[in-house]
């Protein structure tokens, strides 16, 4: 027991305390400050929320987050996992408090009269809490980031219910204490969600970390298309107003899409090694994993799930779990960043690339590794390859795999059983010079249409 706790980093935990504090009431209180200086502040609210009651009991699991807020910082048990959380508290303090600077909203309901026990607390938070500092609401993001950390601590099933019960009573008190208007609740779960996946708790690069300024002029191009899609979902968000307003969603999600084009690659999905999303990551880009697997549906809805390339190797679409059943259930093989492999599919592998971008060769030597390494497991299975489509990421690394493992007499060879198998891919000469030093018998394999 006593070795346990002298390997938790108890000063640098406190050392971290010292510093969110102060940080926390400065910048909350300066962007308070700042908004009692504008001559108006809107508001924004749905006329529904005035049937919202006002339950002054709800002061006491609102007030809660303080005390958990602290205690999470001694809970950590290694000093990666500690100031990676309070990097994601520090992150949703200073979004969060610019925000209310550039953006400041105020409560449009006055409270009522408090009395008894709860008066104390209303009295204590009116101290140092103005009718401002809404959307997104810091108070509803920390929940999000504290939900996210303690959950980590809890494998009973009855501990995790009761901690899904009091995030939700966090997150609703925020309205039932007329503390916030329903638009804060959404845009503070979304900038919670945002700083979880901005600092993974993983011994993963973080997302920050991960930059570097993409040199290929196909990824700025696309980052700077999908830059525009945010633009437009976003402008269609304010001028719509109301239900509109959901388009945010979409408009914030394109644009980490575009950062991962341009800057982040194929880490900003989160994708891990057996081909599934972070939960921060799945929540961030579901609108766009919505578009794009609509997109891979309707490109290849009339085609067959997966060719046979040559015996044992499988090339195709990402399949459902339905499909990897009716194949045999074979070893799976993802090329995809941005969609899943179908969960419950044991001895999945993911080599995460971008979308219509060409990797680097060591991205493909990697890729042909591991179809290798699931062809010498599996035992007799064949091995499916897939990306979204099936027909330039996963294409490429079964000509990979064929070009060094596969004997089939050089890549232009490999190239030409694969397009046999599925005459639908789509390889430029971009794919074939990162293909080229892969070649085993054929290594000056030159550029072809």
């Amino acid at each position: 027991m006593k070795h346990w706790l002298a390997q938790r980093p108890w000063k640098r935990a406190a050392a971290w305390l010292v510093f969110l504090g102060p940080l926390f009431y400065t910048t909350y209180g300066l962007a308070n400050w700042w908004a009692t200086t504008r001559a108006q502040v809107p508001s924004m609210a749905f006329e529904w929320e005035r049937q919202v009651p006002f339950w002054a009991w709800t002061i006491f699991p609102y007030w809660t987050i303080n005390v958990f807020y602290a205690l999470s910082l001694f809970l950590a048990r290694s000093k990666h996992t500690l100031d990676r959380h309070a990097l994601r508290l520090v992150s949703a303090t200073l979004i969060a408090c610019t925000c209310f600077v550039v953006w400041p909203l105020h409560f449009s309901f006055g409270q009522p009269a408090v009395e008894g026990a709860p008066a104390f607390l209303f009295n204590a938070l009116r101290g140092f809490d103005q009718p401002y500092n809404q959307a997104p609401s810091l108070h509803i993001a920390l929940a999000v980031i504290l939900w996210d950390w303690y959950r980590q601590f809890l494998r009973a099933t009855w501990a995790r219910l009761v901690l899904h019960v009091w995030a939700f009573a966090i997150c609703a008190s925020v309205l039932t204490t007329w503390q916030h208007h329903f638009i804060d609740i959404p845009t503070g779960a979304l900038l919670g969600i945002f700083c979880v996946w901005l600092w993974p708790l993983e011994r993963t690069v973080s997302i920050p970390h991960a930059w570097q300024c993409a040199r290929d002029a196909q990824r700025w191009k696309l980052g700077g298309f999908y830059a525009v899609g945010a633009a437009l979902f976003l402008a269609a968000a304010l001028y719509g107003g109301g239900m509109w307003l959901w388009l945010a969603w979409p408009a914030v999600s394109l644009a980490l899409v575009a950062l991962n084009y341009i800057g982040f690659g194929a880490r900003g999905f989160q994708m891990n090694g057996v081909g599934r999303m972070s939960w921060a990551a799945q929540w961030l880009f579901a609108p766009y994993r919505l578009g794009a697997a609509a997109n891979a549906w309707l490109w290849t809805r009339k085609l067959p799930a997966s060719v046979e390339v040559v015996p044992g190797l499988r090339l195709g679409r990402l399949p459902t779990k339905a499909e990897w059943i009716d194949a045999g259930r074979p070893q799976l093989v993802s090329l995809c960043a941005e969609l899943q492999a179908p969960a419950g599919v044991p001895h999945a592998r993911c080599v995460p690339m971008l979308d219509l971008t060409v990797p680097p060769t060591v991205r493909l030597q990697r890729a042909a590794a591991v179809i290798e390494g699931q062809r010498l497991h599996a035992e007799g299975a064949p091995v499916w390859v897939c990306c979204a489509l099936g027909f330039s990421r996963s294409a490429a690394a079964a000509i990979a795999w064929l070009g060094r493992y596969g004997g089939s007499g050089g890549l232009i060879q490999a190239e030409d059983t694969v397009r046999l198998a599925r005459p639908q891919i789509v390889l430029r000469a971009g794919w074939r010079v990162s293909l080229e030093p892969l070649g085993t018998t054929a290594p000056g394999l030159p550029p072809h249409d």
